[in-house]
């Protein structure tokens, strides 16, 4: 907590917006359409379905469900994506950055009494978004893959395992990167938006009352009308947003302006003609309703409106499963999660990692996950409570960001962002409401995600005292050597410590087993910085003020992972030379027991030595060589 609170402190100018115009806008253009609004773009296939399904089902007229449930659709949209998202949200970058942390660090920066609130708010809002990372390939695909029961009812029996089959090869395929496949998602979205608009505007003439759907007294009435029904519709209609938290989240790979004119021109218009489409389809033909996505299309187009919509949905979860590679990245360099497994799968773009481990629990939740629900119907009510939260989070520290860092009066904030509040916490009171029939799962996963990086931010900051208060002082350490210099040995040793100034555990085992210093001996201390990347010559500082010891330190932002090798390179730029191979570097191994007596319960204590053990080797994560690494043990009692 102390290093987010200090990191908070130092945080730079970050409204900044993204610049696009050293690259080609078009292909930026296209890009953002496949990685920006693949998640959306997915949504037709079941949000207007499970919508008027759930409001028929209640006892309401069919026309006065459609007209209500197409009128909260089209309004929601116009609202919480375009206002919220595409409006404001996307002006509130971080050094051109957005997401949960990077938004967490920008509102820390400016609002410091509300440090811890915010911190939790970003932690709550990571632990939902794993669970819509759960849950979007497996609703996406299965939605998908259930349009072959209009093909042929010979299907049925194969929905699920094709399904499965499906989200094998995609959680297969990641461990060699996405880089190659990338280059097609804009293109093969931007066909799947076009195929859903033309679908929608052939329909719309099959009852010209569905444009009365424009006007938001419809949905309106719904809800206020209906009790509990118009809340249960309301957060069925919500499933026609799901996935406008990546807007936010992708700003730094496309900037501000081309998604926004992807969303504005293409994406939105798009979406209308066919949700309006379905809307007025199934007002003319009301048996329509089971399925009115895929009635839109003619039986010949069927089969390839289905392959179509599975590619569609493969290029949604895995806009997704990169998101939560990127998010935990992120989460391991700000110190909420242990370090984890990080392969870079690209040596031309630095978001191209993956993370086996991330991969496989997310992978086996999604089994889970199709295993317990069967249907994309039964998810629908999983699905919104995950997203809703994330959202709510998102209007929380976007009210920081506006009030405290864009200065606005907190009257003009409160305007904007309490009745979005308003309306995203009807949302979010709509999905609770079906917390037993698969509401609960999300909730359940986030409060699990929640306990585990929360212990192990208490966990190391714990540690972290603990240590600080044992280890030495580095400037008394050096009086005590030049008064009684030990044997001097040659070469250039490099010793890992957290806080420059003290004597790394390592250091002083090394003197006081060896009873030997090195001819050049560095004190290399990596920081991360509360912004995504920092710029080349800005990396690292050096510090020769003491003779004995040379202080190295390395800046990384939330969206990097060091590479020690790298660093010396840089240190060159300094008048540092370091000859990686032929240089030893010290590393202390802590070895964690329970403590008799401890800040935290038992519990959490356990919990945290277990998350401990799945930590990463400190020389493989710091792409240190193997055959100069030097490690020294220690055991310490938390």
């Amino acid at each position: 907590m102390a290093k987010i609170e200090a990191a908070a402190e130092n945080a730079g100018s970050s409204a900044v917006p993204a610049q696009t115009t050293t690259r080609n806008f078009a292909t930026l253009l296209i890009g953002s359409i496949g990685v920006v609004y693949g998640d959306i773009g997915t949504s037709p296939l079941y949000a207007f379905r499970e919508a008027v399904v759930a409001a028929k089902d209640g006892g309401l007229d069919g026309r006065e469900s459609v007209l209500g449930v197409l009128s909260l659709i089209t309004w929601a949209l116009i609202l919480i994506v375009t206002l919220k998202y595409v409006l404001v949200m996307l002006r509130a970058d971080n050094n051109g950055e957005g997401g949960t942390f990077a938004l967490m660090a920008l509102a820390q920066k400016s609002a410091k009494r509300s440090t811890r609130l915010l911190f939790a708010a970003a932690l709550a809002g990571a632990a939902f978004f794993y669970g819509d990372a759960v849950i979007t390939p497996a609703i996406s695909v299965l939605s998908a893959v259930e349009g072959l029961r209009l093909v042929s009812s010979a299907f049925d029996a194969w929905i699920i395992p094709l399904s499965i089959v499906i989200l094998v090869g995609l959680f297969a395929v990641q461990s060699r990167g996405t880089a190659r496949v990338a280059r097609f998602f804009g293109p093969l979205t931007a066909v799947w938006f076009a195929a859903m608009a033309a679908g929608g505007l052939v329909h719309i003439a099959d009852d010209a009352a569905i444009m009365k759907a424009l006007s938001p007294h419809h949905g309106v009435a719904l809800v206020a009308s209906n009790g509990l029904l118009g809340f249960t519709v309301l957060g069925l209609v919500f499933l026609a947003v799901t996935g406008a938290e990546a807007l936010y989240a992708d700003l730094g790979h496309f900037g501000r302006r081309p998604i926004q004119y992807a969303w504005l021109f293409f994406v939105f218009p798009a979406l209308l003609l066919n949700y309006f489409g379905q809307g007025a389809l199934v007002l003319a033909h009301p048996e329509t309703i089971e399925n009115p996505f895929f009635r839109l299309y003619p039986e010949w187009a069927l089969l390839p409106i289905v392959l179509l919509a599975t590619v569609a949905t493969i290029i949604a979860s895995q806009a997704v499963i990169t998101g939560a590679f990127s998010l935990t990245q992120q989460a391991v360099q700000l110190g909420f999660l242990p370090r984890l497994t990080v392969r870079h799968t690209s040596e031309e773009m630095a978001g191209q990692i993956y993370l086996p481990q991330i991969n496989w629990l997310l992978f086996a939740g999604v089994l889970f996950v199709i295993a317990l629900f069967q249907t994309s119907s039964d998810l629908a009510a999983a699905y919104g409570v995950a997203v809703t939260a994330d959202m709510i989070i998102t209007s929380i520290m976007g009210f920081f960001v506006l009030w405290r860092v864009w200065k606005w009066s907190i009257w003009a904030t409160a305007a904007l962002i309490v009745p979005l509040l308003l309306i995203e916490q009807a949302f979010f009171t709509a999905n609770i409401l079906k917390v037993f029939e698969g509401g609960w799962l999300p909730i359940l996963m986030a409060a699990v995600l929640f306990t585990i990086m929360w212990t192990w931010v208490r966990g190391y900051d714990l540690l972290a005292r603990k240590i600080r208060r044992e280890d030495t002082d580095l400037a008394w350490l050096a009086r005590k050597l030049e008064a009684k210099p030990p044997v001097r040995v040659p070469g250039t040793a490099v010793f890992l410590s957290a806080d420059v100034d003290l004597a790394p555990t390592c250091l002083m085992h090394n003197l006081k087993h060896n009873r030997v210093l090195h001819e050049r001996n560095i004190i290399l201390t990596i920081r991360t910085q509360p912004v995504p990347r920092v710029q080349r010559h800005e990396r690292v500082q050096v510090d020769r003020t003491d003779p004995l010891f040379t202080k190295v330190v390395a800046h990384y932002g939330f969206m990097e992972t060091p590479n020690v090798p790298k660093i010396f390179e840089t240190c060159k730029r300094k008048d540092l030379s370091v000859e990686v191979s032929n240089t030893s570097f010290f590393l202390s191994r802590r070895s964690l027991r329970l403590a008799a007596d401890s800040e935290m319960p038992r519990w959490q204590q356990r919990l945290f030595l277990t998350l401990s053990r799945f930590a990463e080797d400190a020389t493989v994560y710091f792409r240190i060589p193997m055959d100069r690494a030097v490690e020294v043990g220690t055991q310490v009692a938390i």
